[in-house]
């Protein structure tokens, strides 16, 4: 294990210190950190909101009212369904920071830029009615992680131009005397008309093609290879891959995969329902509770494997903070905070892991399927929320409780070197700071008279 470590540490570490130099990946990382506070909030009224007892909605119901649940989930649509709008402003804010701009203009800049290439409007069809209608309206589809990658891209292209413009000394000069807040709004000014521009004329020659939006381009881009691949094993595995690279570049890859392989994977389950109901042998490996229950355990990248690693065996006293927190949103299949806090987004070290795991799950869970040693699953729809063990077994008998936990026990087995290396280099880090910190001369007690 040591040599293994040892590797690791040899091979990954360079590369975690490239990216940990370079400016833009730095804000895009830290500017996940910032909204991460709100993720963790968001994912707590949002584990109450499908807390998966029976009768918890009756009982919260009996409580607080009839619509206790579209209340609870306002707080979590508050933080998720806009979290492509929160991510650009934190990762122009870092960016502007590290160019030493003014790191709120070049927030407000990147937040215009983005709205500019996001379309306004929705397509809606009344009720009792078939005609469809465009209306003008800011669509969240775009607007939570739907939205990220290209959040990503303008916010660091929108503020690269921004910090350009102002190092050309294309700005407006203001006279002495003039207070500090007024002269910062006018250096922005020509900047942001010049970015602004530049977006408008990018957004309007989009227009001119068929996607009709950036928006539409990226995510009809992304799914095209997987629109090739059917429900086979070698399918599922491509998808999952090509599922946690998007997660890696910050992209939802369950939304870009699954809206290929979902409606496929859900008639598939259905009809495995209609086999269980009727008494009759199911026939269909690959179903969605297959992909929901076994192939990821706890959230994109069996993450809950990460975090029970995380609790017990790190000593960085972030990893640890961190992994306190999200460990129940966690064992309820929220890994937001694991995804953007820790974070997985462009970070190598936890990539191959990421990105192995599931894929092992995938694999192990199809052949003991196939040579009958788990029953294949029954199409029942349980809440998204139900925990690992109890999920499997209401969806593939005892057995698949089992399944369950050895695929968690593996997931761990599978995340600790990697875990260990990262965890080594965030100890260095913590310790650096400790020693710059007690470097620092600290004049606020100091007394003359004491010489």
């Amino acid at each position: 294990m040591q040599k293994f470590l040892n590797w690791l540490e040899k091979n990954l570490k360079p590369l975690a210190k490239i990216i940990g130099e370079n400016n833009y990946l730095v804000a895009i990382r830290d500017g996940f950190l910032l909204t991460t506070p709100l993720l963790i909030v968001g994912s707590l009224f949002l584990l109450i909101a499908n807390f998966p007892l029976p009768n918890w909605n009756t009982w919260m119901t009996s409580i607080f009212g009839e619509h206790w649940a579209e209340m609870m989930a306002v707080p979590a649509s508050a933080s998720f369904d806009v979290m492509a709008i929160l991510t650009v402003v934190a990762i122009a804010y870092s960016l502007g920071k590290q160019f030493k701009v003014d790191a709120i203009q070049a927030g407000i800049i990147a937040l215009v830029s983005f709205f500019i290439l996001t379309p306004y409007t929705t397509l809606f069809t009344p009720e009792h009615s078939k005609k469809i209608y465009e209306v003008n309206s800011l669509p969240l589809k775009w607007m939570g992680s739907n939205g990220l990658f290209l959040g990503m891209i303008v916010a660091l292209i929108s503020t690269r131009l921004f910090v350009a413009i102002i190092r050309k000394g294309w700005t407006i000069k203001m006279p002495n005397g003039v207070p500090p807040t007024v002269v910062k709004s006018f250096e922005a000014l020509i900047p942001s008309f010049v970015v602004v521009t530049i977006m408008f004329l990018i957004n309007w020659l989009v227009s001119l093609t068929t996607y009709g939006n950036l928006q539409e381009v990226i995510f009809k881009f992304l799914q095209a290879p997987l629109l090739s691949l059917g429900n086979t094993l070698g399918a599922m595995v491509v998808a999952y891959l090509f599922l946690h690279f998007f997660w890696f570049f910050g992209i939802n890859g369950g939304s870009v995969v699954g809206a290929v392989f979902n409606p496929v994977l859900r008639a598939l389950s259905v009809e495995n329902l209609h086999a269980f109901k009727d008494g009759q042998p199911m026939h269909n490996i690959i179903t969605g509770q297959f992909q929901d229950m076994f192939a990821t355990v706890g959230g994109a990248g069996s993450t809950l494997s990460l975090v029970i690693v995380m609790i017990f065996f790190c000593k960085s006293q972030r990893i640890k903070k961190l992994s306190q927190l999200s460990i129940i949103p966690g064992i309820f299949g929220i890994n937001e905070p694991i995804i953007f806090g820790l974070p997985v987004v462009l970070n190598p070290i936890i990539l191959i892991p990421f990105v192995l795991v599931p894929t092992v799950n995938i694999v192990i869970t199809y052949f003991a399927m196939r040579w009958h040693l788990v029953p294949l699953t029954n199409g029942i729809q349980l809440p998204w929320t139900t925990p690992p063990i109890i999920s499997g077994f209401l969806v593939s008998g005892w057995q698949g409780g089992v399944l369950q936990g050895l695929l968690f026990l593996l997931g761990m087995v599978i995340y600790y070197p990697f875990v260990k290396v990262m965890d080594d280099q965030y100890v260095n880090e913590e310790s650096e700071a400790e020693e710059n910190e007690s470097e620092e001369i600290d004049l606020d007690g100091f007394d003359f008279n004491d010489i």
